[in-house]
């Protein structure tokens, strides 16, 4: 009883989740433009190196920037302990591939897809943006940024082999749902602080 109980809410968050995504996913290339892409952090290995599933999202987010969908790249992820910083790695990772710095603005508190929205709107001050992340986290970073105010297109990564590591992190995925759903209903604070006009400064740069 248990189980299936448990298995309701799952499905129930995950379909309301889809419900305040549907139809704002796009490609690289039919994504209408927008000031920035925020750009979500995942794995950084202890090479300093990018896991598939970052790079991926990087060279979108690249993409975007490059064909003048977007004007500047906010990166957001964890940097909660000294000794791991995915945001400094994707930035690094983006510049060595010819993305002028002065468009990159960088978040080190993006600890989840949560905190990255809210801090994008509260701390960044965005308000129209496209998300990039893996096709099956689409969904649910949609539902989070319009949550937080933000009007938010996406565009995900579909470039993943479909095998066992996919397959582990799609099921998380949609466990994520109901998290979700909570942060959807109950808006925590992220981590604050001040004010940052990063985002602004990378719009107005003229890229070098």
């Amino acid at each position: 009883m248990i189980v299936v109980l448990l298995a309701a809410v799952v499905l129930a968050a995950d379909g309301w989740v889809r419900s305040r995504a549907a139809g704002r996913e796009y490609t690289a290339t039919t994504v209408p433009p927008a000031d920035v892409a925020l750009v979500l952090g995942a794995q950084v290995y202890a090479t300093g190196n990018p896991s598939p599933y970052l790079a991926a999202r990087l060279d979108l987010g690249r993409a975007l920037l490059e064909t003048g969908k977007v004007k500047a790249l906010l990166l957001s992820g964890d940097h909660g302990q000294w000794s791991y910083n995915e945001p400094d790695a994707m930035r690094r990772y983006l510049m060595n591939r010819g993305v002028p710095a002065e468009k990159i603005a960088v978040d080190y508190a993006g600890f989840d897809t949560y905190a990255s929205c809210a801090r994008a709107y509260r701390i960044f001050g965005v308000r129209r943006a496209v998300v990039v992340t893996q096709d099956f986290s689409v969904p649910r970073t949609v539902a989070l940024c319009r949550a937080v105010g933000i009007e938010t297109t996406a565009v995900g990564d579909h470039s993943q082999p479909h095998n066992g590591t996919y397959r582990r992190i799609w099921l998380r995925d949609q466990l994520a749902d109901t998290k979700a759903v909570y942060s959807i209903v109950a808006r925590p604070d992220p981590v604050l602080g001040d004010q940052e006009t990063t985002v602004r400064d990378a719009i107005a740069a003229d890229g070098g």
